[in-house]
């Protein structure tokens, strides 16, 4: 009896929905007596009645209803046993996100490197938790550092990026991974050097070892490197000039004026690390990109299987483009020339979709790139079409902390968009794997709604001003974003027009005044020689 009234708790929130029930009740009740007392019923008392009935039916449904979606909210906050959960609100929305049921997420493989493919992970983990990284390993007998080079630690810079990306804690992640020691005996010595140092003599198996990190780590994901031998990243340029070094590929390109002609790994026949092959296989989307695309995207795909693996998967395949082009490496590149260079190494069946951008990015930012001999990747749609892949258009760049970047949220809900679609050709909108996704990509959707409005708040414009202005003409999107900037360089830039006009005026005047000068120096000399005439 006491555990039955404990749901009628002020805490349950249950009793306010019971008495709506009541209430709907009575007045459903009270039309269907009206009906069968009343002998003649004229049309204002007929519609009184059906306006009661239609009243109380609605009270039912909606009292029923909300009752419900409070017992899920209840059996959360039971079953949430993280202190998060314990001393959050918790909501209907919290059934999305909930740990247990978020497992039940698409698998998703993505491969690459570097921070473009940290970008794609930072969006993806918001819709489920079963990410796999497959990352290169390809920088063996470089000791770069004093931490690596004094623990003979083994190249794990782009495991330990996707491991900061998959984590909900980046920032502070981030720092544990980079914390140089300051005490004496373990003085100059990296964090995350010590660490995987220490879980590899543990498990005496580098794999293991990363598996056990991220469990330990309590990652969203997991991450694997392509494969555990000793591989080297090597290029062939045009002029047949081969370079053995993975990091003097740009130098040399640049110094030669070559372009690459091929990649390579050596040794050409190394071994998938275990789990790479499995994790391909059971995927349901594949994504490769951005990143690096010779040093990269393509090295992963040359490993024994891979390329073989993808193709004869049924999952989505999709190429995410790099935004940049990248010095020493992709100089002059074009959407299709990045899709061109992976079939050429890979096959043309290993993606069948390209993500590209068609953002327009404001110059103060391509100019930054300019300087450093990067520029847009043009994103020539017909020409990539004409592949064999089909090519989706996004606007999926940003700009942040002045640098340009992919918008891991447009990426991440283009990804689920597409697994959506995929289950409702397979008749499965009723399943729990497409509810969820459907409930959080909706979300997601509001919030970025929400973030687009409040921006045009704070630049103190109303969405109907900004779509005013945007009928007036085309506009980059970062348009509005940046609009104190844009405002402070067409400012310098006046000032600059004034400037020019000032010293132009000067200069003018200066002129003028030396050809007064000169005359009147003239008319001296001719007073002169006048005076000397007259003496003579």
């Amino acid at each position: 009896m006491k555990s039955f009234l404990e749901w009628f708790k002020g805490s349950t929130k249950i009793k306010r929905w019971i008495f709506v029930i009541l209430i709907g009740i009575a007045f459903t009740c009270y039309s269907f007596a009206k009906i069968l007392v009343t002998k003649e019923i004229d049309f204002v008392t007929l519609a009184k009645v059906i306006g009661m009935f239609v009243v109380g039916f609605l009270c039912i449904v909606v009292g029923i209803i909300y009752i419900q979606r409070r017992l899920l909210e209840l059996i959360i906050e039971a079953n949430d046993d993280t202190e998060k959960g314990q001393n959050a609100k918790v909501n209907i929305k919290s059934l999305i996100f909930n740990k247990k049921v978020y497992e039940e997420g698409p698998k998703i493989v993505v491969i690459g490197g570097g921070y473009g493919l940290n970008n794609v992970i930072e969006g993806l983990k918001k819709y489920t938790n079963n990410i796999t990284a497959i990352v290169t390993m390809s920088d063996y007998g470089r000791n770069t550092g004093a931490s690596r080079k004094a623990l003979d630690s083994l190249p794990l810079n782009d495991i330990k990026e996707s491991i900061i990306a998959m984590s909900d804690h980046e920032e502070l992640m981030r720092n544990l991974m980079s914390l140089k020691f300051t005490n004496e005996r373990l003085n100059g010595l990296n964090f995350g050097d010590v660490f995987f140092t220490g879980m590899n003599e543990l498990y005496s198996n580098i794999s293991e070892a990363i598996q056990k990190s991220t469990e330990v780590l309590n990652i969203t994901g997991k991450v694997i490197p392509v494969t555990l031998d000793e591989i080297t990243i090597c290029a062939e340029l045009n002029d047949g000039t081969v370079i053995e070094q993975k990091d003097r590929i740009p130098e040399i390109v640049a110094e030669k004026v070559e372009t690459i002609n091929r990649i390579f790994i050596s040794p050409s026949n190394c071994q998938p690390a275990p789990g790479v092959l499995e994790a391909i296989q059971e995927a349901e989307a594949i994504i490769i990109g951005p990143g690096s695309l010779y040093t990269n995207v393509i090295p992963n795909l040359l490993v024994k299987n891979v390329s073989k693996t993808i193709k004869e998967s049924k999952a989505i395949k999709m190429y995410v483009s790099n935004i940049m082009t990248e010095q020493g490496q992709t100089d002059n590149y074009t959407l299709a020339d990045h899709v061109k260079a992976i079939q050429a190494h890979a096959g043309k069946d290993v993606f069948d979709i390209v993500l590209a951008d068609t953002a327009e990015v404001m110059p103060e930012f391509v100019r930054i790139y300019n300087r450093e001999g990067s520029d847009i990747v043009e994103a020539n749609i017909s020409e990539t079409s004409n592949l064999g892949v089909k090519v989706i258009e996004r606007n999926m760049s940003c700009v942040k902390k002045d640098k340009i970047i992919h918008n891991s949220d447009i990426i991440a809900s283009t990804i689920i968009e597409f697994i959506c679609n995929d289950l409702k050709f397979e008749d499965k909108q009723n399943e729990t794997e497409y509810l969820l996704l459907n409930s959080v990509l909706k979300e997601q959707k509001k919030i970025q709604e929400k973030k687009a409005k409040q921006a045009l708040k704070n630049k103190g414009k109303s969405p109907k001003e900004d779509s005013k202005i945007k009928q007036k003409g085309r506009k980059s999107k970062f348009a509005s974003k940046y609009q104190d900037r844009v405002e402070s360089i067409q400012n310098a830039d006046a000032k600059i027009a004034e400037n020019r006009k000032i010293a132009n005026e000067i200069a003018r005047k200066e002129k003028l005044d030396m050809e007064a000068k000169r005359k009147a120096m003239n008319n001296n000399m001719k007073e002169l020689n006048k005076k000397k005439k007259k003496r003579k």
